[in-house]
């Protein structure tokens, strides 16, 4: 993916964690003039070497794009107090809440600036790279100014004006990653007591994995139409199926609560009548309050 742009734009970048280091490295791969700053100074040399300028202080910077990735938002208030955000483009790709981005979103506009909000959907060695997603929300017409500097991250997604948007499609994303996972360990652990090794699981993990991702696109018609047709399994099947889930588990001596989870979670749809349902009705239970 060229990464290039026709006229470079100036950036500073905050925050040189391991994330923040990748931020500023593919800046200035790009050609983008990037001003670098960091806590802990020493963090900066090898940027410096790459022709990076080091600022002696978060609001030592004239750029008009400026970019933050900290540890947490109270790391990112804390930077903000001492930055000048007159007329800057900050944006914030620091993992948060929605609650957050949108709070952080009127702290930055009082202070005189525009805030985009973002969320990194790569490892530090993918940032640069065509695998690197970067989700962003906040005002449009401030992402089209400075799209063409982000895009050097990596693919630079706009999702909408709300500031929460791209902290809950990460918390999103989060949660299916944790549960892809979860059911993995889960499994391993299980064949384990027959002495199959994670590694020979492995293989038919991600071929099942890659199965039911082809799923998703219909649960997600149902999902949006509040109909929940069962042309395969009903609810009531499954239920049958994740109680050898639990039975096979607390019998081989392996955790059960995952398997409990999952079928209290069916156990209730079937109490609301959802039992001849298909798999995606469960949706009801997952917008109930705990």
């Amino acid at each position: 993916m060229s990464t290039m742009t026709t006229t470079p734009i100036p950036v500073t970048v905050l925050g040189l964690g391991l994330m923040g280091q990748a931020l500023a490295a593919a800046f200035l791969r790009a050609g983008h003039p990037t001003t670098v700053w960091n806590r802990t100074a020493a963090k900066a040399e090898t940027l410096l070497a790459q022709g990076a300028r080091r600022a002696d202080s978060a609001g030592d910077t004239t750029s008009p794009l400026v970019v933050l990735c900290v540890s947490d938002y109270r790391a990112v208030r804390e930077v903000l107090e001492s930055t000048d955000l007159e007329e800057r483009i900050l944006v914030n790709l620091t993992s948060g809440t929605s609650t957050q981005a949108r709070a952080t979103a009127e702290y930055v506009a009082e202070r005189g600036g525009t805030y985009l909000d973002g969320a990194i959907l790569a490892a530090p060695d993918g940032i640069g790279t065509a695998d690197a997603v970067i989700l962003h929300s906040g005002p449009r017409p401030a992402f089209d100014e400075v799209e063409p500097a982000l895009r050097a991250l990596g693919n630079a997604t706009y999702l909408g004006a709300d500031h929460g948007l791209s902290a809950l499609h990460d918390v999103a994303v989060l949660g299916l990653m944790w549960s892809i996972l979860n059911g993995f360990l889960q499994g391993a652990a299980l064949l384990g007591t027959a002495g199959v090794p994670a590694t020979a699981f492995a293989p038919l993990a991600a071929q099942s994995a890659g199965t039911v991702a082809g799923w998703l696109a219909g649960y997600a018609r149902q999902v949006d139409e509040g109909s929940y047709p069962a042309p395969d399994s009903t609810i009531d099947t499954h239920l049958a199926a994740m109680e050898h889930f639990v039975e096979e588990s607390e019998t081989l001596g392996v955790s059960a609560e995952l398997p409990r989870l999952v079928k209290a979670l069916a156990e209730r749809a079937v109490a609301q009548g959802h039992g001849p349902s298909g798999y995606a009705a469960l949706i009801e239970q997952f917008r109930e309050k705990a």
